[in-house]
This record gives C-alpha cells, sequence and structure tokens, in this order.
C-alpha cells in the first residue's frame, strides 16, 4: 500500500446558496458580475423537470455552482464535502471514498450492505443511481448541484423520501473555451482538473474533463508486528467525462461516456479510541496514528454512459429520452475491530467484493403551455443486477471465501404531473406516479450451496400537491403536500434459510415557505415542514450477535425550519447563512434492538428478560438537530482587471446519535469546521494563485463507529493547508 502516488485535480464550480443567492452578486466576487446591479440575478432550477426561476418553485431547493464549491472542494474531498453546506443535510460513510451516505431532514440509512436502499437518490447526468458505490462518482467539471429537500416521488420516483441530489455535469460549447487547474497541500495532496470544449461542426460540439486526486498514507501504523501496512488513508482517484453532443433545430442528442479507477485505503477504523464513559477520545489519541494488525485496501473500476435526447414539436411540446448504464467492480477490506489481537475480546477483519451492474430509460413529454395549461407525462424502467462477496481473514492473513449474494432489482414506472395557473400570481401544481417493483436475492455458500431465497413485490403510487403565490415578480408564498417512499427491502439470512423483509417506507410531507429578493442587494428563503414516515426501514447494526438486522418500525415522525439568506451590502462583499432545525423520533411501543457489546454505556431501558433495549421516543441516527453554514468573500481591484480576493466558510452541526439506540460513548460531539481561500486573479489573461485552508481549527470528532466487540470510531479530515493555481482560456 505504500507507494508513490501521483495527480491532478480540481474543481471548476462556484455554490450560490439555492434559491435564494442571487448568481450575478456571487460573481461580483469572484470576477465576473453584471456591472448594472439591476441585471436580472434570478437563480434557475431545475427541480420541477423544467427550467424554472427558484422564486417561483414550490420546493426547498439549493443550488450550488462555482467559487464555494471550487473553495469546499479545494482539500480532495469527495462527494461528502456537501454535509452540512446545505441545510438539513447530512453525509458520512464507513467505506470511505466509495459509499456515501446522504441525509435530509434527518431521513437516511445507516446500513453499510452493498444492497442497502437509501431514502436520498442521486441524480447524476438525469439517471437515478441507485447502488451506493454509483453515487459515489466524483463531482467535478459540473454545472451546478442541487438538493431538493421532501418527498420527490412524482418526478423522480421511488427512493426520494428524504429527497434528491442532482447533479448536472457542464455541457459542451458553441465556442472553443476551457480550465485547467492544480494544487498541492498537506500530506502531499495533489489534485487537478482539466476540461476542454467546443465545436466539431455547426451542429456538433464536444466537451472533455478529467478529475485525478492524490494523498499519501498518511496515518501510521504503530504495531510493530503486523504484517499488513505501515500506514494508511492515502488514495489514487481518477476521473474523466467525454461529452458529444448533436443539435440541429428540433432534435438535440447529447452522448455521455465516463469512467472512475480508484485506488487507496479503506475506511481506518480506530480500535479502543473512546474513553468509555464518556464520548471524549482516549488520552493520547493521535489522528495521524492507529495500531492495528489488518490491512485495508479498497479498489474501484467503474464506467457508464447515458444518452440524453430531445426533439421539440413546435409549439406543441418536447420529448425527452433519458437512457443510462452504469456498471462497477468494488474491493473493500477493513481491520473491523480497528486494533490488534492482544487489544479486542476477538479480532474481526472482513471484506466484500461488489459487482452492481443498472439499466435506466425514460419517456417524458413536457407540454408547451396552453392557456392557462401545462403537464408533462412519462413512464421509467429500472433494472438492477448486484454481484457480492463477502471475505475474511485471520489474524495470520489467511483468506476465507465467504458467502456469495445475488439481487435482482427491477422497477416500472408511469407518472404526470400538471400546473394551472388561473390568475397571473397563482401557480397551481399536482401530480401522480405508479410504481411497481420487484426484487429477488438468494444467498449461496462459498461451494455454491442455496442458504436463502427470498422474493418481494409491489406497487404504489406517490403523490404531489402544490401552491404558488407571486406577491410580485420577485416575492413569493408556497404550499406543498407530498409523499414518496422507499421500497421494499430482503436482507438474506443463512439460519433461517430465507431473506427477511421489510415493507416499503412511506413518507408524507406537508410544507409551507416563502421566498424572495431585493435585487442587487439581498436574497432570502425559509419553509417549515412536517413530516410523517411510516413502516421505516432501519438497520439494527452490530450489538452481541455482531449482525445486522433489517426492522420496520411503526413510524417516526419530524417537523423542522429551514432558511437561507445572501447579502451584499457593499460592493466587492458577499455575505451568506443558511440553517435549519430538524426535530426527528421514532414512535413504535414494541421496537427494540440489541445495544453494543464492547462496554458502550447504554441509556435505553433494558427489555426485561432479554439482551435487548427500547428505542421508542429515541432520535434518528445521524439528525442532528441544528445545522447552520455561513461564508464571507471579499474581491478588491488592485489594477485594471486584477484583484485579490478572501473567502471564508464554516459549517455546523449539533450532536448525533450513531446509533438507533441512545449511548453516552456513540454520540458525536457537536463539530464546526471552517476553510479559507485567499489570493489574486487576472481575468483579462484567465489566470488565478491562491491559498487554501480546509478544518483550519483542526478539529476532530467521531463521526462514525463499529461497536461489534469494542469501541471503535470513525473521525473527519484533519486541517488541510494548500496552494493552486488555475488557467482559464
Amino acid at each position: 500500500m505504500n507507494q508513490r502516488r501521483y495527480s491532478y485535480r480540481a474543481a471548476a464550480s462556484l455554490i450560490a446558496l439555492a434559491c435564494v443567492t442571487p448568481s450575478a452578486a456571487e460573481a461580483q466576487v469572484f470576477g465576473t458580475a453584471a456591472e448594472d446591479a439591476n441585471v436580472s440575478t434570478d437563480i434557475v432550477v431545475t427541480a420541477t423537470r423544467r427550467e424554472e426561476r427558484a422564486v417561483d418553485v414550490p420546493i426547498a431547493v439549493s443550488a450550488l455552482s462555482g467559487d464555494k464549491l471550487a473553495a469546499i472542494n479545494s482539500s480532495g474531498q469527495d462527494i461528502r464535502f456537501l454535509s452540512g453546506r446545505v441545510p438539513s443535510l447530512l453525509a458520512e460513510s464507513s467505506f470511505g471514498r466509495t459509499f456515501p451516505r446522504f441525509y435530509i431532514r434527518g431521513l437516511g440509512n445507516t446500513d453499510f450492505s452493498s444492497d442497502a436502499a437509501q431514502p436520498v437518490s442521486v441524480v447524476y447526468d438525469n439517471i437515478a443511481l441507485e447502488s451506493p458505490f454509483l453515487k459515489a462518482f466524483p463531482a467535478f467539471d459540473l454545472e451546478n448541484i442541487e438538493v431538493l429537500k421532501g418527498p420527490q416521488g412524482t418526478l423522480f420516483g421511488r427512493n426520494t423520501p428524504a429527497g434528491v441530489i442532482k447533479l448536472t455535469s457542464a455541457r459542451p460549447t458553441d465556442h472553443y473555451t476551457g480550465h485547467a487547474q492544480a494544487s498541492w497541500a498537506t500530506y502531499n495532496t495533489v489534485n487537478s482538473e482539466v476540461a476542454l470544449s467546443g465545436p466539431i461542426t455547426d451542429t456538433l460540439r464536444f466537451r472533455v474533463a478529467g478529475n485525478l486526486q492524490h494523498r499519501d498514507d498518511w496515518v501510521k501504523n504503530d504495531y510493530a508486528q503486523t504484517i499488513n501496512e505501515r500506514s494508511f488513508d492515502g488514495y489514487d482517484d481518477l476521473a474523466g467525462r467525454v461529452l458529444l453532443e448533436y443539435d440541429n433545430g428540433p432534435l438535440n442528442v447529447l452522448v455521455n461516456l465516463h469512467a472512475r479507477h480508484l485506488r487507496g485505503s479503506a475506511r481506518v477504523f480506530r480500535g479502543n479510541s473512546i474513553e468509555p464513559g464518556t464520548n471524549d477520545f482516549v488520552d493520547g489519541f493521535d489522528v495521524e496514528h492507529t495500531a492495528q494488525n489488518g490491512s485495508n485496501p479498497q479498489r474501484l473500476d467503474g464506467w457508464g454512459t447515458n444518452v440524453q435526447a430531445s426533439y421539440d414539436f413546435d409549439g406543441l411540446g418536447t420529448l425527452f429520452s433519458v437512457t443510462g448504464w452504469e456498471k462497477v467492480n468494488v474491493f473493500s477490506r477493513g481491520d473491523t475491530d480497528g486494533s490488534y489481537p492482544a487489544a479486542v475480546p476477538f479480532s474481526v477483519e472482513t471484506g466484500s467484493k461488489a459487482r452492481p451492474r443498472e439499466f435506466t430509460q425514460e419517456l417524458r413529454f413536457a407540454s408547451a403551455k396552453f392557456g392557462d395549461v401545462s403537464f408533462q407525462a412519462g413512464a421509467y424502467y429500472f433494472n438492477q443486477n448486484l454481484n457480492t462477496e463477502a471475505v475474511s481473514w485471520t489474524p495470520e492473513n489467511v483468506r476465507t471465501n465467504g458467502n456469495t449474494a445475488h439481487l435482482d432489482n427491477e422497477t416500472y414506472a408511469v407518472f404526470g404531473s400538471a400546473e394551472y395557473t388561473p390568475i397571473e400570481q397563482l401557480i397551481l401544481r399536482g401530480g401522480l406516479r405508479w410504481t411497481h417493483d420487484r426484487k429477488y436475492s438468494t444467498l449461496d455458500a462459498a461451494d455454491g450451496t442455496q442458504l436463502s431465497e427470498g422474493r418481494v413485490k409491489g406497487s404504489k403510487v406517490s403523490w404531489d400537491a402544490s401552491a404558488t403565490y407571486k406577491l410580485d415578480p420577485d416575492h413569493a408564498l408556497y404550499a406543498r403536500a407530498a409523499s414518496g417512499y422507499l421500497g421494499a427491502s430482503l436482507k438474506n439470512d443463512a439460519i433461517a434459510g430465507v431473506a427477511s423483509q421489510a415493507k416499503p417506507q412511506t413518507t408524507t410531507s406537508f410544507e409551507m415557505g416563502f421566498k424572495g429578493q431585493e435585487r442587487g442587494l439581498v436574497s432570502y428563503s425559509a419553509d417549515v415542514f412536517y413530516m410523517n414516515t411510516r413502516n421505516i426501514q432501519l438497520t439494527a447494526v452490530g450489538g452481541a450477535s455482531n449482525t445486522t438486522t433489517l426492522i420496520n418500525a411503526r413510524k417516526a415522525i419530524g417537523w423542522g425550519v429551514e432558511g437561507e439568506m445572501t447579502l451584499t451590502p457593499v460592493e466587492g462583499l458577499i455575505l451568506t447563512a443558511g440553517g435549519s432545525y430538524n426535530f426527528t423520533k421514532l414512535k413504535d411501543r414494541g421496537l427494540r434492538v440489541e445495544p453494543c457489546s464492547g462496554g458502550c454505556t447504554v441509556l435505553d431501558p433494558v427489555v426485561a428478560g432479554t439482551s435487548f433495549v427500547s428505542i421508542d421516543g429515541n432520535r434518528l441516527p445521524q439528525a442532528p438537530r441544528w445545522i447552520a453554514n455561513w461564508t464571507a468573500g471579499y474581491t478588491y481591484p488592485v489594477a485594471e482587471n486584477q484583484e485579490v480576493f478572501a473567502y471564508t466558510d464554516w459549517a455546523y452541526r449539533s450532536s448525533v446519535n450513531l446509533f438507533l439506540y441512545d449511548s453516552i460513548e456513540f454520540t458525536g460531539k457537536a463539530s464546526l469546521e471552517g476553510g479559507l481561500r485567499a489570493g489574486w486573479r487576472d481575468n483579462r489573461v484567465g489566470v488565478e494563485v491562491a491559498a487554501f485552508a480546509r478544518n483550519i481549527t483542526n478539529q476532530i470528532r467521531i463521526v462514525g463507529a463499529i461497536d461489534f466487540n469494542n469501541l471503535t470510531s470513525m473521525v473527519n479530515e484533519p486541517r488541510i493547508i494548500g496552494g493552486e493555481v488555475k488557467f482559464h482560456f
């Protein structure tokens, strides 16, 4: 694992905080502002599958693009850099860079199984990605990122009861343009990005982009008797994308081919790192050191392609076709106990191989507006084929092949939505989606003997209804009710000989909000919401049996408040702030789980005569009550077309439960991370030089844990300091 690696990385993007950040005001800080403050500052989003002004959309949506993204991603992070940067959004992982888990408004799934379904959908270039391994594709050379909060079942389908993270790549251009960026930072973190775009003919154009990230193994292994790695947590991560667009009047076809190659470390588990009876680190804890006898390599190779075609029927509407194919091969190995044999009751070192394949096809017709009415209608098909294999190793590094599993997952859906404007100020919308799901799962022993088998199928109708009332062109009130669901799940059980099942999870949400802007000065949005999730799917992880168990709880409720604001008080200065409060609660008197077996201090009541505790009334895991973020950027001209700039960003989240049960040790402390980026640019020649720092206070927090047999934690990244250079041409 100790190998010399090099790479190039970058990020060309600029974050404008969702429905509130005026893009021209953001641009003023970073050298591309319109000179006239009265120029339109409208944010355009595609949350309703059409391009619309954010102020007209009855959804709490945050649109991210630009320099803020470049700042928060400057230390070589993966897609988890979004965590806390948008109200109500959290991201974490126990696999490192290959398996992100997202939570919106407290709803998520802590399951680390390869077949786990998540209630937050990631839609990359209009392709809904089911496998968590596919959701980890790097975010580079993007046009924007949109975070849609609340159920999005009508237009985006199943597995969206919490929301959608929608990433859109930058498209080919009709003129030659490009950019290149490289940075170097702590732990030999080398990032770079390059993109080139332009015309081939009058009707054909291209875009090519590449993204490379590297970090040395920076966590030293102090266990002298190990026969495995002496250091961990480095990576080489390479991704690329080629776009070819044909545009000839009414017909537009965009072909997308992309691939990723990753070699590095899986997540570093830090055994015996929590002081019993507290949620503090043990004395002497050092984020740059660990002591374990295991190995944790990680490999990923994947590629995909999609074709997006549209045909405009003049005066009637547009027909869209989106076809996607994705595949990836992943191998991860980890010292699950995070230590060495003498320091734990028993040694656990496990690994897995996963090979998901996914095909999607959508046809959708979006009508023109006929008088006061417009509509959308379509059909959708999805097929997933997933093969996994469990592997384990002895302390002597002897490999044992384990069980293999297979999952077939198929979905059919038809949907429609309509918009009616009875008066100029009022927009009424409604939609329905019917979905049919089918899953088939098997579990086989290493010798091929079938151990279990399971089938599940079902149909569901999702709906939404909303109203937007425009006080004037720049201010609007909205109300929305919507439903979304997470499809039924299977979990193979070798002992029972059949896969356990979890019923579909259904969320109903009610939301009211306000959006507005005073052009060139301030923009803002705020919303309140209530959600009721029935048959919520939960995964009980660990316990004395060292297993993961799939369960349904009767319901979970949640309510909260969200808001964002952008202020431009003087020329060259822009301030942003966003925040959320989320209350979540499980409600099921019979809900019980087996708590940790590693000596943690459990706070939940024990169910008499059992080793289980009641979790009725607990908040959801990885669901902080408070999330807040704020930024400040200032640009000062020093010569014609030249300027210096400084930008700082901060993200806060309150404490979180790491598991379903409450315990002192497995309560993650509140965290506050900040970043700073400052430099000089020449807008005429397209050159920028900057220095940056991430986690500038070097605050280390427990962000995840393993409760199998000892107090094992996962932590955030330490302080990263570096410099970068950009070229635009």
